[in-house]
């Protein structure tokens, strides 16, 4: 499959880093059932803002992104705030963390969790 079909048949693409990330502490807690969720809430300076846990629950209704062996659930209601959006890994100045990287959001806060639509 080419990259562009990949594109438009995956709704929401997990980074290189952020797989690698995901892995590394997935190996640290020597549990193989866990996996990244993502997820959005109200507040936030902008409106929403988004948020990362570890969770080795996968509800029924969750949305599943596999790759190279770990996996990213998003729940529905995030989702749909969600689409398009690149779940990303950065190590900078400021720290690492988890990043989302949304076309969806028409304006993002100074630390980069908070967007408004």
């Amino acid at each position: 499959m080419s990259a562009v079909q990949e594109q438009i048949a995956v709704p929401l693409f997990f980074s290189d880093s952020a797989v690698a990330k995901v892995k590394e502490l997935v190996e640290e807690e020597e549990n193989p059932d866990l996996k990244l969720r993502v997820f959005v809430t109200g507040g936030g300076c902008s409106g929403f803002q988004y948020g990362f846990s570890f969770d080795d629950n996968q509800q029924e209704d969750d949305t599943a992104i596999e790759r190279d062996g770990v996996t990213l659930l998003v729940d529905p209601m995030s989702y749909q705030y969600l689409v398009g959006a690149t779940i990303d890994y950065q190590e900078g100045l400021q720290g690492s963390q988890f990043v989302v990287q949304n076309p969806n959001a028409t304006s993002t806060c100074g630390c980069g969790s908070s967007f408004s639509l």
